[in-house]
């Protein structure tokens, strides 16, 4: 599968969600669309990043834009983590990496010496027509959210 760039149409998608349902790409159509990438449930720089988002989620719901949280966790470990922050978005279960894989976010991590492919945290907005319009990565997570807000009111 290619990899997404700005400026190109994203192909479309459909992963396991939250709720028990499957997420597709066109189920944001008409609206912008804010995808995260993090890489690990219950981990301290996921949390906080999910809990900005969260905070936020008016904010970028008033903007016209939707947001969905990607990562390899399942989708019963979504759940949980969903239930314990009070996410009001959807999270979205890769355990086989295509989204990973369509946006190009694994990357070899290291931790303690031991080197692993992992997800590396960004951030991508597509507009209402499907085309990826921003891309964040290798993310810092204190003020991305209020970055992205900010690309997403100008769309």
């Amino acid at each position: 599968m290619p990899k997404v760039e700005p400026g190109a149409k994203v192909p479309p998608f459909s992963l396991p969600a939250t709720g028990g349902d499957s997420w597709r790409l066109k189920d944001a159509a008409g609206r912008s669309l804010v995808i995260y990438f993090y890489p690990k449930d219950m981990t301290s720089g996921c949390t906080r990043e999910s809990q900005d988002f969260r905070d936020l989620h008016a904010a970028f719901r008033k903007a016209g834009a939707e947001i969905v949280g990607i990562s390899r966790d399942s989708v019963a470990s979504h759940e949980k983590f969903k239930t314990k922050e009070a996410l009001p978005f959807t999270l979205l279960a890769d355990e086989k990496e295509e989204a990973c894989k369509l946006f190009d976010v694994i990357r070899e991590k290291s931790l303690y010496g031991r080197k692993y492919l992992g997800i590396e945290r960004s951030t991508f907005l597509i507009d209402a027509k499907g085309v990826l319009r921003r891309e964040w990565r290798k993310v810092k997570v204190p003020g991305h959210a209020e970055e992205v807000l900010e690309a997403a009111k100008s769309l």
